[in-house]
């Protein structure tokens, strides 16, 4: 469940790094009862990021797969294979 704080709680900010190092997803961060920021550890950020290259590369794939853009495994194996004698 997401975990949501108010600003004025960020002006103690051991508790609140220490609230994002514990937390498996953002801490989300309102002002006067909105939505204003998103917290998270660097290690939750880093593995966002990750995953969101990942997704990117897969969409870009499957579009080149639908454009006929791709080679088969198994050709490309056995002319690698012959080119360096292996």
């Amino acid at each position: 469940m997401p975990q949501i704080v108010p600003i004025r709680q960020l002006k103690d900010t051991s508790s609140i790094s220490e609230l994002c190092h514990k937390s498996d997803e953002p801490i989300y961060i309102t002002k006067n009862g909105y939505g204003d920021m998103v917290l998270m550890s660097i290690e939750l950020y880093e593995s966002t990021q990750r995953k969101q290259r990942m997704y990117t590369d897969v969409e870009i794939s499957e579009n080149q797969i639908e454009m006929g853009r791709f080679k088969d495994a198994g050709d490309s194996l056995e002319k690698l294979k012959e080119k360096y004698g292996l």
